[in-house]
């Protein structure tokens, strides 16, 4: 993600020192993203990415890296993350936590095809019920509460009509929220940033599935709904390619059978799912952090989709049987 904390070559040879991972071959910062800064870490051992974590805590890492690690060991292809010599799962580095963990292998694909979307979605299914015993909890820390602290705070930058837009949807989602029927709604550890981008494919199949550090715990509808917004979407009209949504979402649904319940709130959850992200751009657009490296995304593709999700007729849900 993006390079907000430089990080020298001695450095990591110093920070490498608290794991057997031998010595320091190669350091690379990764530009994309706006979240924490990343590395690629390549050692004696083996290739690994390095991350520095800008805004997660001593006290809210344990919940996404042993997320990670049970993932893991129930076979999900997550990176695992590696034990310094003393048996943490991370380490300070410029006052802030970092942890290491596997590199796996792959490359983000940016247009997928229905099998690569039905892929992802079994993945989730597999993702959710491996998930359910895990029992550490940490809520979504980009929920329903910091919508509504950001959309506040982004007032002043925004013009009138597009706050009260953003204000409206808040406004929503809240209503959403205290419904008994969510009440209802299947929850547990969610993924959360489901994106192209943090699936890797390898060879055709899915070699690695990575940054869960937006990770918490919430309904698993709004998690696919996440995913569907950003795989069965055109990118740049927010509409539905309904080939790649009736196959990730039948998917989906052969693994963890979705609710006559979870049908009913299907288009408030991708309401929330386009809010979500369209709140986090305005907020990393209109006030970001001062980053080496930095790429901030255009916000209006969430707009856009939101405002499709609100007018939408009719939604891609599974085929009937």
């Amino acid at each position: 993600m993006a390079v907000f904390t430089a990080l020298s070559h001695d450095e990591a040879r110093v920070l490498l020192q608290m794991y057997r991972l031998g010595g320091l071959r190669d350091l690379q910062g990764i530009a994309s993203g706006i979240e924490n800064s990343n590395f690629f870490l390549t050692t004696d051992s083996g290739r690994y990415v390095l991350t520095i974590f800008e805004r997660l805590d001593a006290t809210q890492l344990p919940f996404y890296l042993g997320l990670m690690d049970h993932l893991a060991r129930k076979g999900l292809p997550v990176p695992a993350p590696l034990q310094t010599v003393a048996g943490a799962l991370f380490t300070p580095v410029h006052g802030k936590p970092a942890a290491i963990v596997e590199r796996l292998p792959g490359k983000a694909l940016l247009a997928p095809e229905p099998g690569h979307c039905a892929q992802v979605g079994a993945f989730l299914a597999r993702m959710h019920l491996a998930a359910s015993d895990y029992t550490v909890f940490q809520p979504n820390l980009r929920g329903l509460g910091w919508w509504k602290n950001t959309a506040a705070a982004l007032e002043p930058h925004l013009p009138d009509h597009l706050f009260h837009e953003l204000l409206e949807e808040v406004i929503f989602q809240d209503s959403v929220v205290r419904q008994p029927a969510f009440e209802q709604l299947p929850a547990g550890p969610i993924h959360a940033d489901l994106f192209r981008d943090n699936v890797l494919f390898d060879a055709g199949t899915i070699g690695g599935v990575i940054d869960f550090y937006f990770a918490g715990c919430g309904p698993w509808l709004f998690d696919l709904a996440v995913t569907v917004n950003d795989w069965c979407v055109d990118l740049d009209s927010g509409a539905f390619d309904l080939p790649r949504a009736v196959a990730l979402l039948d998917a989906y649904h052969a693994i963890r059978p979705l609710l006559a319940a979870e049908h009913g709130l299907w288009r408030a959850m991708l309401r929330a799912a386009a809010l979500r992200f369209w709140i986090s751009r305005l907020h990393d657009l209109h006030m970001p952090r001062p980053a080496a490296v930095l790429q901030p995304h255009d916000p209006a593709r969430f707009e856009r989709m939101l405002q499709a999700r609100v007018a939408a007729g009719a939604l891609p849900w599974v085929s009937a049987p």
